[in-house]
């Protein structure tokens, strides 16, 4: 029997050791958590492979990840969702009000997964279409620099126009001033509109349709021309509602939603809740739709939420995920809880990652002609620094190292455009020589680290 099976979201074919051997590259440890977002993956791609009448039965097994700040919750999900080129969008359950009250509605965490998938999907398609865009582009440009003339010597016309054309190609007329005509927008001028509501964003689309777009005149260098004309035609040659129509697909089957901060709108049972709060358990009733599936309007087109991932991140420390209401917690089936740091955690992040904080530094120093290095026992010392501090002040996980290396980096940082054609070998001495005023003065370290 012949499956109708829909096309799989690009990258999200991966086995589930791919997945981890992706994240590895960028996050230290958690193999639990990162074993679990991994089948979650997979589960995504077993599901369209299974019959039509079967597929619309299986729902995504939502997470939970519980741990302290700064040990990967964010980064694992949003890592996940480039690794399979999902709409992805991070949410903060704390912004969100219960309904009837002024603030954020629940729902709105849908209407901005869409418009990210949109863009997602424009830019994707804008550089399929980047060769026929350069050529309209640079024809543009041509005609600002050499109008075709009404009346004269054809020949002499289109040979001018060609050596311009070679000579645009080359790079030398980068620095030649031209007039060029910008679409610009078609909101009503002295409107605003703020708010994520859905009636101001259909009031905003219906005002557009009445303002006539405008286009304005200005004088730039070549340069500085190709890539506002580009943008232009890439955009021009875009068909807007395939784009809207492949991007609420990709919503439907392949988005991804972060909500972090759960447990702040979990009811501890450990006392009463201090101060003007909104019903932290009305918020979760509100949330508990979304999660389970239902329709959302936005301005696009409806949205069904049945097959959105949802993983949902808290530290925890006070509630615990027995605290949220039953329902809810029986919408988020798996839970990893992932592990504090270690000082060879600390280590590891500094060095190991595609995108370590030691490569960062080293980047932005090189552009001042700085070549900076890290020793081994530098590395060593700062790790152990932000250990110590994690233990003895607020653990912030792997954030601290930013706030050490700021810290040690300071003096250098402000001097580098002087110090060009250096190289500075940092080692444990200089670690020491720089922190350790900082971290022997108690009031001193808990404002600077």
């Amino acid at each position: 029997m012949e499956i109708d099976r829909p096309t799989p979201a690009p990258g999200a074919d991966q086995t589930p050791a791919q997945v981890v051997s992706e994240l590895d590259k960028f996050i230290v440890g958690q193999r639990d958590a990162k074993r679990a977002v991994a089948v979650a993956l997979r589960n995504r791609w077993r599901r369209k492979q299974v019959p039509a009448d079967l597929r619309d039965e299986i729902s995504p097994k939502n997470i939970i990840l519980i741990g302290p700040t700064g040990v990967g919750k964010t980064e694992i999900a949003r890592r996940l969702a480039k690794l399979a080129k999902a709409p992805f969008l991070k949410v903060e359950a704390t912004k969100f009000t219960e309904v009837g009250y002024v603030g954020k509605d629940v729902e709105s965490m849908i209407r901005d997964l869409v418009e990210t998938a949109i863009q997602m999907v424009r830019a994707e398609m804008e550089s399929g279409v980047q060769s026929d865009a350069e050529e309209r582009a640079n024809e543009r440009i041509l005609q600002a620099l050499y109008p075709d003339p009404d009346t004269g010597d054809n020949d002499r016309a289109t040979r001018t126009r060609e050596k311009l054309a070679r000579l645009l190609s080359e790079g030398h007329l980068d620095d030649r001033v031209i007039e060029i005509e910008v679409r610009g927008g078609n909101e009503a001028p002295g409107l605003q509109f703020m708010g994520n509501n859905e009636q101001l964003g259909n009031l905003q689309d219906m005002l557009k349709g009445l303002v006539p777009s405008k286009s304005k005149k200005r004088k730039v260098t070549v340069a500085e021309a190709r890539p506002l004309l580009l943008a232009e035609e890439a955009a021009g040659l875009v068909d807007g509602d395939t784009a809207v129509s492949e991007a609420l697909r990709r919503v439907e089957q392949d988005g991804i939603v972060f909500i972090d901060e759960i447990d702040k709108i979990a009811a501890s049972q450990e006392g009463p809740v201090r101060g003007p709060q909104i019903s932290r358990e009305g918020v979760q009733r509100d949330i508990l739709p979304i999660v389970e599936g239902t329709a959302v309007k936005t301005r696009h087109g409806v949205i069904k939420t049945d097959h959105i991932l949802f993983v949902a991140a808290g530290a925890f420390h006070v509630a615990a995920p027995s605290d949220l209401i039953p329902e809810l917690q029986g919408r988020f089936p798996i839970r990893v809880e992932l592990q504090a740091l270690t000082e060879q955690d600390l280590q590891r992040i500094l060095v190991e990652p595609d995108n370590a904080l030691t490569r960062q530094y080293r980047a932005m120093m090189a552009t001042e002609g700085i070549d900076l290095i890290f020793g081994d026992a530098a590395v060593r010392r700062i790790a152990a620094i932000a250990h110590e501090v994690n233990a003895r002040q607020e653990n912030i996980g792997a954030r601290r190292l930013h706030t050490v290396l700021e810290a040690l980096l300071e003096d250098l940082s402000f001097d580098a455009p002087e110090r060009s054609g250096e190289q500075i070998h940092l080692d444990a001495g200089d670690v020491d020589r720089r922190l350790a005023p900082i971290l022997g003065d108690q009031d001193l370290s808990r404002y600077i680290l």
